[in-house]
């Protein structure tokens, strides 16, 4: 059986003489990214010791893909908070959208969505919740634009300002493509969204109880090619991964069996080799992991 990647960084940074945990890190990042044609961007915190951060092109604008979504859960567990609506209320499943560019119709396309199964209830009820959920662990883009349509983009991204998150912008739903031909798309920075990602684990994004709830639906996540995929099974991952051509997402709150943890983001654009490109991604967060075992 061949030993764990992080093991063996764990045995080496135990070592007399060897650089520090940080060097270390750095120079093991260095060595994932470097044979990767493509372009990172990091963010780490430990949850208990905000001295213990790492930022690699945290600033840097990506476009957000599906980890808009978590903004999106955000805000329907505040309007439900604020009395506009009970997240058990019923509503129409639909599929006709309208393009922020001109007003002109749009639909989604079955092909292209991870979730498919919803496009056979158009035309029924289903509750706020439930889309919610399919939104964030199916990724489904029916839902997403659904629950926009109830909340509003800039009622959003307004939000995410209140969190502290100062470049995250929702613009819009899912394939409204005269939008994306314009440039006007959905966007985020690594350091954005571990910043709301850390509101929800500090339960600051909504009351505590909308917190705890946000964090098991993300814990739920059924795309895990990438934080959870190199960690041992008794960590858990409550997180949103987003992907489109070229370019592959994954942010989340990692929990260790002792109640401890932190938040990893990790962003990539620019890929010209995808599956590549996600499994250096996976081996950055077995690296961040055994960054946050060995020197806590």
């Amino acid at each position: 059986m061949k030993t764990p990647y992080y093991l063996l960084l764990i045995f080496s940074l135990s070592i007399g003489c060897q650089p520090k945990p940080i060097d270390r890190l750095n120079a093991q990042i260095e060595e994932i990214l470097c044979p990767i044609d493509g372009h990172f961007a990091i963010a780490f915190q430990d949850l208990k010791n905000k001295e213990r951060y790492y930022f690699l092109n945290e600033g840097e604008s990506f476009h957000a893909a599906s980890t808009m979504k978590v903004p999106v859960m955000i805000e329907l567990f505040q309007q439900a908070e604020q009395g506009i609506f009970a997240l058990e209320d019923s509503i129409l499943i639909h599929n006709q959208f309208k393009s922020i560019v001109d007003g002109s119709d749009y639909a989604m396309d079955i092909a292209v969505d991870s979730q498919g199964d919803l496009y056979g209830s158009i035309g029924k009820n289903t509750t706020l919740y439930d889309l919610m959920y399919e939104m964030i662990t199916s990724s489904s883009n029916l839902s997403t634009n659904i629950l926009i349509d109830k909340i509003g983009a800039k009622n959003v991204t307004a939000t995410m300002r209140k969190l502290g998150a100062e470049k995250i912008a929702v613009l819009r739903g899912v394939e409204d493509q005269k939008a994306f031909d314009l440039g006007l798309n959905n966007t985020t920075t690594a350091r954005d969204f571990l910043i709301i990602l850390e509101s929800i684990a500090q339960k600051e994004a909504a009351s505590p109880e909308a917190c705890d709830k946000m964090i098991a639906i993300l814990k739920e996540q059924k795309f895990n090619e990438i934080i959870p995929h190199f960690l041992p099974s008794d960590v858990q991952v409550a997180h949103k991964t987003g992907s489109i051509t070229g370019l592959h997402h994954d942010g989340g709150i990692v929990y260790l069996p002792d109640d401890s943890g932190y938040v990893l983001v990790l962003f990539s654009k620019d890929l010209t080799d995808f599956d590549e490109g996600t499994n250096a991604l996976a081996r950055l967060s077995e690296l961040f992991y055994a960054y946050y075992i060995a020197d806590r």
